[in-house]
């Protein structure tokens, strides 16, 4: 029997290597294959990323579910005495993240073909593609936290890639730039936490690390504000106990969070995230959908036996900010895209907030649900913009392709483009029937359950996590109604432009049709009311996670849900009957929206400006001072080697060239002497007596 399943783990490990292969490969391929527009680079990346969806197929049913880990590994590195494994570790939440990343990515790949076609850079943009998914996937299924820190910089790298794809305009690269700065805060946290853990516990294994039978399970906390593990055995040093000082510990946590905030768009480092719309809107609903947004919340997920009851309220009190803050924000945006990217930040705080009350298998059934709603409002985007710029380019127009003041009415042009935004709407605000009713209300029920008994103040997270819910009912209809409800207001402004626009080709139409099924209830559970009869969420369920009991089971979906449809209904009449806008648009609440509660400006003012004005002052400093200084000595130097120089020419080579040349003189004059003649010797004779006898007379 034991052979037999070593067999399934081997294959299942092969299947896992070549699902995230494979898009690795289609990315080296891309890059040789000659011409900047040659369509065979879709095809390569699509097959690919087919491929590796029917593998991951394979492997769900394998692994799902079934109590039986699979984890192989080999020695990678020895440094010192500790040796350093590296390997694939599939359980259920790799084996879910696996799937959802190419179940996603499949139909972004299809749209994608269609939605690029005329662009110059089409190869580049799927050899982009492909890395990024191969980032991923290589993400979800590692085993060490070495492994997962290269991946997760690969994923911040391969994004920062496809955020910047326009490098030619200049809002793409600063919305790159900014997009990678901010992450890398968060990777200096996660390498923070990563170099705590392995410091204490002298491994890098997560399953060692965070699985059912881990170290960090083990843990009792003393008084002494210590970490202590009595483990011994096979997962640990023989004898070895383990000690992590409290503070240590929330340092680790801190490093945590800040890698999560960074990679999902929380408070306070979201605001790269809807500046990150400067890529292809394809790009964006991979990005907001099942990538690299979710890979903070996976993280989550990974290292969730460390947190301690103070730091999962942090977690919970920052989520329901993000969520609230997000939600109001959207309010009053009037990019299509902007609109969608603050959805997503609004989405990602919920799931965080839900990891913080103990809602580990809600949070988790919300990011899957979430990828597919989300990924079918941008492509739906998408659309509407690719068409909306036929519009103004077929009639020469000066407008914003995504801005939903020029739009309305294209319901009646785009009819199947309507039916997906519509089904991803409903799904966005968590209404009955759809999938996103299932996960959101999960998260709600269990927060009230959560704050029972804890407090008045912490009922501020449930009550503020319902009027997110009621905030999104309303932005969600606010856009549905100004794009594709009423008249064409771009008519309305020019009367005589000539209208070629329709939901495109197969191409678009699959991708939609696919994930508007995704968005549904049936997919996920058969009861539609009820999330706890959900396959995903008995999946992901982990003991001691919080539990919806009693009457909140009742009256929170029913209340949320009522007073959903009464703002559908109120938004509704606002913007598509044309009715006086109650909102004034000069209140101070308004410009808070309207300017993102000026996130961007604080930090512009408070952090950027002060920063460059810092660098300016160091290069001034390194420039005036430092360079001044190591110049004047050079320039001393000089002068000094100069000076040493002119002695070293004149004086000493000079005294010494004297004494040669005066030397070479008397050489030369007594040499006269001895030219072999008598008379000169005798006259020379004559010439020395005289001296003598002249010097001896005077003395």
């Amino acid at each position: 029997m034991n052979n037999f399943l070593q067999a399934i783990d081997t294959l299942t490990i092969k299947f896992t290597l070549g699902a995230v292969l494979l898009p690795l490969l289609a990315f080296l391929i891309n890059l040789v294959i000659p011409g900047k527009h040659n369509k065979i680079t879709g095809w390569v990346s699509t097959l690919a990323i087919l491929l590796s969806c029917v593998l991951s197929v394979t492997i769900f049913s394998k692994v799902w579910n079934t109590g039986h880990l699979v984890h192989q590994q080999f020695a990678w590195f020895t440094v010192g005495d500790t040796q350093v494994y590296a390997g694939v570790l599939l359980n259920n939440l790799s084996v879910l993240m696996l799937l959802l990343v190419n179940l996603i990515a499949l139909p972004v790949h299809i749209y994608s073909m269609a939605y690029m076609k005329d662009d110059a850079g089409y190869n580049r943009y799927f050899a982009f593609l492909s890395f990024f998914c191969f980032s991923m996937l290589a993400l979800v299924v590692v085993d060490n936290l070495v492994l997962f820190y290269i991946a997760w910089e690969l994923v911040g790298f391969s994004s920062y890639l496809l955020i910047g794809f326009w490098f030619s305009r200049h809002k793409a690269v600063q919305a790159n730039k900014k997009a990678f700065i901010m992450n890398r805060i968060g990777d200096i946290g996660l390498l923070t936490a990563i170099l705590i853990i392995y410091a204490t516990f002298h491994t890098f294994d997560i399953n060692i690390l965070f699985g059912d039978h881990s170290i960090i399970k083990a843990i009792t906390v003393y008084n002494k504000g210590e970490w202590y593990s009595p483990l011994t055995g096979s997962f640990t040093i023989p004898g070895v106990s383990y000690h992590l000082d409290d503070i240590w510990q929330f340092v680790a946590f801190i490093g945590i969070f800040l890698a999560v905030a960074a990679k999902s768009a929380q408070f306070p480092l979201h605001t790269w995230l809807p500046d990150a719309m400067e890529g292809p809107t394809s790009v964006s609903a991979l990005i907001h959908a099942a990538t690299m947004v979710a890979a903070g919340v996976f993280l989550l997920g990974r290292v969730y036996p460390m947190f301690n009851g103070i730091e999962l309220n942090i977690l919970a009190v920052v989520g329901c900010f993000t969520a609230f803050m997000a939600a109001t924000v959207a309010l009053t945006q009037n990019d299509l895209k902007r609109i969608l990217a603050y959805s997503t930040i609004s989405q990602l705080g919920y799931m965080v907030m839900a990891m913080g009350i103990g809602a580990y298998s809600s949070s988790l059934f919300h990011l899957v649900t979430h990828a597919f709603f989300k990924c079918l409002l941008f492509l739906v985007a998408g659309i509407v913009i690719h068409e909306m710029a036929h519009i103004r380019d077929d009639n020469k127009l000066d407008i914003d392709p995504q801005n939903i003041q020029n739009m309305g009415g294209l319901r009646k042009k785009m009819p199947i483009t309507f039916i997906a935004a519509l089904i991803g709407g409903l799904a966005l605000i968590g209404l009955p029937f759809t999938s996103g009713y299932l996960s959101k209300d999960g998260v709600l029920i269990q927060a009230f359950q959560w704050s029972q008994g804890k407090g008045w103040i912490f009922v501020l997270i449930p009550a503020f996590a319902i009027l997110t819910t009621w905030l999104t009912a309303f932005y969600v209809i606010r856009l549905i109604t100004k794009v594709f409800f009423g008249d064409l207001r771009l008519q309305e402004r020019f009367p005589g432009i000539k209208l070629h626009i329709g939901d495109g080709g197969w191409r678009y139409a699959v991708p939609l049709l696919f994930l508007a099924a995704g968005s549904l209830f049936p997919v996920f559970s058969f009861n539609p009311f009820s999330y706890e009869q959900s396959w995903l969420y008995h999946g992901m369920w982990q003991p001691g996670s919080a539990t919806a009991e009693g009457l909140f089971h009742v009256i929170v979906p029913v209340g949320v849900n009522i007073f959903s449809v009464l703002v559908i209904y109120a938004a509704y009449r606002i913007y598509a009957k044309q009715k006086l806008n109650p909102f004034s648009q000069t209140s101070m609440l308004y410009r808070l929206s309207a300017n993102e509660w000026y996130f961007d400006d604080i930090y512009k003012k408070y952090i950027v400006i002060p920063v460059l004005a810092m660098g300016r002052a160091t290069f001034r400093l390194d420039r005036r001072v430092i360079d001044g200084f190591i110049h004047s000595v050079a320039y001393a130097g000089m002068s000094l080697a100069k000076a040493a120089m002119w002695t070293d020419r004149y004086i000493i080579d000079g005294f010494l060239n004297l004494i040669v040349a005066v030397v070479q003189s008397i050489g030369n004059f007594a040499r006269r002497f001895q030219g072999g003649k008598v008379q000169y010797y005798i006259y020379s004779m004559l010439v020395v007596i005289l001296v003598i006898f002249i010097l001896t007379t005077l003395i």
